[in-house]
């Protein structure tokens, strides 16, 4: 039996992504959940000869994706149940294929092996979204108006967790080759784990790793491509030994994200020197997170972390000397050596660490793990 989960941020991409994956299998049952205007989703499922189900449900808790998630797994099981071989699962835009996995995985009576979760993108679009400043309601991709995430949030967390991006190219507006090149391009950087296509039949079977695609989204993880290739983008990333000087880096920081599509990585902060801060900035938002002591400070260290299989380049170290700044930027028209030299003026001296790191200010209000 296989399962597909298909995400979106655009209506219109995943039409035609469903479209593409029905056609390429045939014999596929495709599930689409849709939230309409009034609180209302509505679930349609479509065999080979066209629709065999509908069903309409209230909003839980003003939440779609709880919604969805209460849904999903009966939905499944009784498609299983009827001898469906092989279910594609359309989600409604701005859902995360995470929740759906872990729902399914979780929920479901007997195991099911989740073959792909594939991301439709418009490529020529990808970066107007990741830019949009707007929250996700606000540029009308959902019409769940609690939901504050910007579509460039939700564009980074899919394409981290998902294997495959199926390139769309919704008919309603001519797009310029050129832009679907560059988008092509930033998605070489931004996912270069995933099988980027726009043919379903490239998306082989297995293609998903669900430990693997949790462990790309662990908050602080950095992932690069592993070569350099012809591209109007660059990812730089650099790795630093020395706490750093709180004061330095916010006014470096702002240099640092200049132009810059997404920003991440973890920082050593002398002012909060025991706690692993998380940074990330995507297009016009940026955002600091202390997410607890370093692998250094317990004891003894989480197996979980010890076993986490990252296995790229500068996320290497899970054992007990795990302190350190690691940070990526990408971009376009990216300075290396310019990022070099900002952040090693932002490294503590060797008489501030003689002088103890806890007795500087934090500008950040790092304090408090989240």
């Amino acid at each position: 039996m296989r399962l597909t989960v298909l995400s979106s941020l655009d209506v219109l991409c995943r039409q035609q992504a469903c479209e593409v994956l029905a056609a390429q299998y045939p014999a596929a049952v495709v599930v689409l959940h849709d939230l309409l205007e009034d609180g209302v989703v509505i679930r349609r499922i479509f065999g080979r000869s066209g629709p065999i189900g509908r069903e309409e449900t209230l909003l839980e808790h003003g939440c779609l994706s709880c919604t969805v998630r209460l849904d999903v797994v009966p939905t499944i099981e009784g498609l299983l149940a009827e001898g469906a071989e092989h279910i594609i699962i359309g989600l409604p835009p701005a859902v995360p294929a995470s929740m759906a996995v872990d729902a399914l995985k979780s929920g479901l009576i007997a195991p099911v092996v989740i073959d792909s979760v594939v991301l439709a993108c418009a490529p020529d679009a990808l970066e107007d979204h990741i830019w949009d400043h707007h929250t996700i309601f606000e540029s009308g991709f959902t019409a769940a108006p609690d939901d504050q995430r910007t579509p460039g949030e939700f564009m980074i967390g899919e394409l981290a967790f998902s294997d495959t991006v199926l390139l769309s190219e919704p008919e309603l507006v001519p797009v310029d080759p050129r832009e679907r090149a560059r988008g092509v391009q930033l998605l070489g950087h931004l996912a270069p784990h995933a099988l980027i296509t726009e043919n379903a039949c490239d998306m082989g079977p297995g293609r998903h790793d669900y430990e693997e695609a949790t462990a790309r989204m662990v908050p602080g993880v950095v992932r690069v491509p592993a070569g350099s290739s012809a591209s109007a983008f660059m990812t730089v990333a650099r790795e630093l030994q020395r706490p750093l000087h709180p004061e330095r880096f916010r006014h470096a920081l702002s240099t640092l994200a200049q132009g810059c599509c997404w920003l991440r990585g973890r920082l050593w902060i002398a002012a909060v020197p025991e706690h692993r801060i998380v940074i990330q900035g995507i297009g016009p938002r940026i955002w600091l997170e202390n997410t607890g002591p370093w692998l250094a400070g317990q004891r003894p260290v989480p197996a979980s972390n010890r076993a986490n299989k990252d296995g790229m380049a500068l996320d290497r170290r899970y054992d007990s000397f795990d302190r350190g700044t690691v940070l990526a930027v990408t971009g376009e028209n990216i300075d290396a050596a310019e990022i070099t030299r900002l952040l090693a003026e932002c490294e503590l001296t060797d008489a501030e660490l003689a002088n103890g790191l806890t007795s500087l200010q934090d500008p950040f209000d790092l304090t408090t793990a989240h």
